[in-house]
């Protein structure tokens, strides 16, 4: 065909939003005062837009399969770049290239346009083209993201139409889709089945997806079914494999079953992450298996595992809530000599704990050693530890833990003022308390003072007493 010379065919490739662009100096000829209408204006944009497309799908006529690829790539809107694509088609002997069909069918799958991609899917076949399996890879992804399960199954089998074998990655992105959507279990469990019926076999990743699925479903059994194939085909299961049967194990309350898993794992000469560990631990704290937890977490450092914050606090908080608060102090000092520093979860943990079974002065030394660190106690952890004083007798103790609460900037909840105020009306002989009260008692504090009149005298005492200590200091 005669191809008329084009002008500035090098900047024909550009994006598109709006043809108008393509003419600018157009625009820039006319002055806003021919026009006497917004409306006027608009319209005159719309028309030169109009011829404007008419001349790139003319001059798109006339270019190289190559120009006419980076034209549809760089078109914003599918249905124009379809357009270019079809009147390029037409003109005699023209043939597009393997990437402007790639393109287009992503370009309108992204969109929506899934008819639109079906056909020209099927016109594609029809080509001598060496198709990547890639595109169908990001086909079938396309659909999984668009919530369609369905067309995601079909377009795997259309891989097999365009006789090309299917790779594991194309299995298991189809699975990964599946399996999100409770009524597709089986239809993937009967694809991965029947996968190497169609030249594709399962790996690692693909056992896992489903074990994973089947474990969220409560289908423990099939899961574990599964995992005991692997080796019969050949399959070597991975941390992961492990760590979701771990995880299904636990979350079913068969401790023993996924304590055997772990050795099993160890045995192989696999290295637990701190996943499958921090699973395990939590699972026998709360079987209040505290002995066999306290093992498993001197045991991750030898068999290449560092505990960690959360292995510990989990730890801590698995004896401390079986009363045993002297033993969390022990896990705590564990940690510090195993280069591991304590965080606010842990003290709050053992102070509270600590404050549950009576242990008022150890609780308290520990409130001293996490102000030393930075960090503030919970209001609740505070009430406990003044209540606490205050029932054994302690009250110049209670007094102590709240001048140390203000000096640290940690206003108390009004409980513990609730707590404080009707002992501080009892006392008779204020010398019985030392100094530490002898100003408020001044202002003869009842029983029916006012909470927050009395409570904000008592702060404000507090405070100033702090302050003039610092200030001798």
């Amino acid at each position: 065909m005669n191809l008329l010379p084009l002008r500035n065919c090098s900047n024909l490739i550009y994006p598109i939003t709006s043809l108008s662009s393509l003419y600018l100096p157009f625009f820039a000829s006319y002055s806003t005062k021919e026009f006497h209408t917004q409306q006027e204006l608009e319209k005159q944009a719309e028309e030169q837009q109009r011829e404007d497309g008419q001349r790139l799908k003319q001059e798109a006529s006339l270019v190289s399969p190559a120009r006419i690829q980076k034209l549809i790539a760089s078109q914003s809107d599918p249905l124009l770049a379809k357009e270019i694509f079809d009147l390029a088609s037409r003109q005699p002997n023209f043939h597009h290239s393997y990437a402007a069909w790639h393109v287009l069918i992503l370009k309108l799958g992204r969109s929506g346009h899934f008819s639109l991609m079906q056909s020209l899917l099927s016109s594609f076949k029809s080509q001598n083209y060496s198709i990547s399996p890639s595109l169908f890879s990001q086909i079938i992804k396309i659909y999984g993201d668009a919530g369609l399960p369905d067309e995601a199954l079909k377009a795997f089998y259309l891989i097999l139409k365009f006789n090309i074998k299917p790779l594991p990655k194309h299995l298991n992105r189809i699975l990964e889709i599946l399996v999100t959507r409770r009524n597709f279990l089986s239809p993937a469990l009967d694809l991965f089945k029947s996968a190497q019926r169609y030249g594709v076999s399962p790996d690692t990743k693909s056992y896992n997806i489903l074990m994973r699925a089947f474990c969220l479903n409560d289908d423990l059994s099939v899961a574990y079914s599964l995992f005991n194939q692997m080796s019969k085909r050949d399959v070597v299961p991975d941390v992961e494999s492990y760590r979701i049967l771990i995880q299904g194990f636990c979350r079913k309350s068969q401790v023993n079953k996924a304590v055997e898993l772990l050795e099993d794992m160890l045995n192989k000469g696999f290295v637990p992450d701190a996943l499958s560990y921090s699973t395990l631990l939590n699972r026998l704290c709360r079987k209040q298996m505290l002995k066999e937890a306290y093992k498993l977490l001197c045991r991750m450092k030898i068999k290449g595992c560092d505990p960690d914050l959360v292995h510990y606090n989990t730890i801590v908080l698995g004896f401390c809530r079986e009363g045993r608060a002297f033993d969390a102090c022990k896990v705590l000092e564990d940690m510090r000599s195993n280069g591991c520093l304590p965080n606010l979860v842990s003290y709050r943990t053992l102070v509270g704990g600590l404050c549950s079974q009576g242990l008022y002065d150890e609780a308290k030394s520990y409130m001293g050693e996490m102000f030393l660190q930075g960090f503030s106690p919970h209001y609740s952890i505070v009430h406990l530890l003044v209540k606490g004083f205050c029932n054994i007798g302690k009250f110049e103790e209670a007094c102590a833990v709240l001048e140390e609460v203000l000096r640290h900037g940690v206003a108390p909840h009004i409980d513990t003022w609730m707590e404080m105020l009707p002992r501080i009306a009892e006392v008779d002989d204020p010398q019985s308390m030392g100094n530490t009260l002898n100003q408020v008692l001044k202002m003869e504090i009842k029983p029916d003072t006012r909470l927050v009149d009395a409570g904000a005298a008592l702060g404000e005492y507090l405070v100033k007493k702090i302050g003039h200590r610092s200030t001798k200091i």
